[in-house]
Formats: structure tokens, sequence, C-alpha cells
């Protein structure tokens, strides 16, 4: 239901803080009426950094819970998916804190693009996404035509 579409540049403030889009702070979904005062933040194995909404993340967390503990992939999936996961506070000027550990994972120092990609917002440093799409440019026929 979120409905984030669009791609933006912004910047990291000096105290590693991100202006999430005002367009993409409109899309939040209010839990009972209650503004949206925390998101859920998770290192992509890209490289990049997705943002999700916490009715979202609800679904994804769902599904992780039915995950076996006893099964040994099962268990590395959990482990993978928490060790990559925070929460962050949207202070009341619309920006989210980035710790260091996600500003270095995904390679951020100050510019950033934000993708809405529907249920989520995925955070690029610009050089990385241009390189991947210069990479990827030649293979998005044959993956729609694969998926759609």
């Amino acid at each position: 239901m979120a409905g984030f579409i669009g791609k933006e540049r912004h910047s990291v403030d000096e105290k590693g803080r991100l202006m999430i889009p005002a367009r993409f702070r409109r899309k939040f979904e209010p839990v009972v009426s209650e503004p949206v005062e925390v998101l859920y933040i998770l290192k992509a194995p890209d490289r990049s950094i997705e943002l999700y909404e916490p009715f979202i993340w609800a679904g994804m967390r769902k599904s992780i819970s039915g995950l076996s503990d006893f099964n040994p992939e099962e268990r590395l999936l959990k482990t993978l998916m928490y060790e990559s996961l925070e929460t962050v506070e949207l202070d009341r000027h619309g920006r989210v804190p980035l710790s260091r550990e996600f500003l270095e994972h995904a390679g951020i120092t100050k510019d950033v693009v934000i993708i809405g990609a529907d249920t989520k917002m995925i955070i690029w440093e610009p050089e990385r996404l241009f390189s991947l799409l210069q990479e990827s440019a030649g293979r998005f026929a044959s993956l729609a035509g694969r998926y759609f």
C-alpha cells in the first residue's frame, strides 16, 4: 500500500542524517492514526540500504519468524537478516540517522539517490548506482521477459 515511486537525489548531513523526501513521507501509512516515527533499515546484499515502514516490515518479520531455528540454512538466513537490520527514528524534520556501519556498507559519504520501489525506499551511493545501471543496461529486456 505504500506506493513509493520515483527517484530523488539528497545528501547526508554532517551528523549522518538523511532527509526522507516529502513526497515519500506523505505516503507513510499511519498505524491507528499515529504518524510513522520508526522505520526499519536493512543493509542489502547489493551494497544499498533499504528503508521499510513498520507495517511492511511486520509482514517480512512474520515470514522470517516462520523459519526454523533447527534448520541450519533457515537459521543462517535469520541471522543474516537480523544482523543487517536496525530501526531508526524519523525526527520532526523528516530525517533519519544512518549509522557509520550503514554508511560504510553502502559507500555513502555525502550524496545519495533514493529510489521509491513501491513498498520500500532504496538508498544508493550515486556512483555505485550508476555503475550498476551501466553494467546491467542490456539485461532489462531479458529480465522483464523472464518475470513478466
